[in-house]
């Protein structure tokens, strides 16, 4: 893992497990960290990462639900800890199965002592919701959480950092090998919806994206793949064949077949 600081007192750090990248902002008074990581475990390790940065005291926000994001909250306590309504929704009718389903997965994969981390995790669901916008004074900075519309899950948030030109997409935006990855995508996403969520996050103009996962990118990195979900957007609503949508698509075959449901 490593911090980057993008702006000025603004960083990202990214970790080598599931190339998860988090954030934090610093402003005179308070800080706010976005995500929090997978366990218990992995959310000490993250706060104890920041108080070697400051001491300031602190809000989290979820960019949304997923259990890498928002599972490692409970070392932060006490904090407001705010996203969006759907983000509650789900952690409160998935959170604990989602626990039992990356315990196995991780008990699977040989990495035990992850498991036995989210087997101990206590989520920590919302208590600030953020239905559209919300402005956070941190003293001498304001941070914006936007909700850009579906987009990786219908319940995103944008941490908008106005006077540094940095945007925390979450994963509205992932940097994978070929920007996105086949774990990217669910049955339920609505492509179209996706692109223009990343239209709302370009007209923040950033001048860094900061992705849920992997490097800081820029804004034509986001205008290439918004570019992309339009593309295969297309593929799906004229119902290409397999062969058609894997010959017309802009990326490669796993995560074609992902993007438009194809077993």
């Amino acid at each position: 893992m490593s911090w980057t600081e993008v702006a000025d007192r603004v960083f990202a750090r990214r970790y080598d497990e599931l190339d998860l990248t988090t954030g934090l902002v610093l402003g005179q008074e308070r800080c706010l960290v976005i995500d929090t990581r997978g366990d218990v475990d992995q959310g000490a390790e993250f706060a104890a990462a920041i108080r070697e940065l400051t001491e300031l005291p602190w809000s989290v926000v979820y960019t949304h639900a997923h259990f890498d994001h928002a599972f490692g909250t409970t070392p932060f306590l006490p904090c407001d800890v705010w996203a969006h309504p759907g983000c509650l929704r789900a952690m409160l009718e998935n959170g604990e199965a989602d626990k039992q389903t990356w315990a196995a997965h991780y008990r699977e994969e040989g990495k035990p002592e992850i498991a036995d981390a989210i087997e101990r995790t206590g989520l920590m669901p919302p208590d600030r919701l953020v239905p559209d916008r919300a402005e956070l004074d941190l003293g001498g900075r304001t941070a914006a959480l936007v909700h850009p519309g579906p987009a990786h899950t219908d319940h995103d948030l944008l941490v908008h950092v106005p006077d540094a030109d940095v945007v925390f997409a979450g994963d509205v935006v992932e940097h994978g090998p070929h920007g996105f990855t086949a774990y990217s995508f669910g049955p339920d996403d609505q492509l179209d919806a996706w692109a223009a969520a990343m239209d709302a996050l370009l007209a923040l103009e950033p001048r860094v994206v900061v992705p849920g996962h992997g490097d800081p990118v820029d804004a034509a990195f986001v205008r290439t793949h918004r570019d992309g979900l339009l593309r295969l957007h297309e593929l799906k609503a004229t119902k290409a064949s397999r062969e058609e949508a894997l010959k017309g698509s802009p990326y490669p075959e796993d995560v074609t077949k992902a993007a438009l449901g194809f077993s």
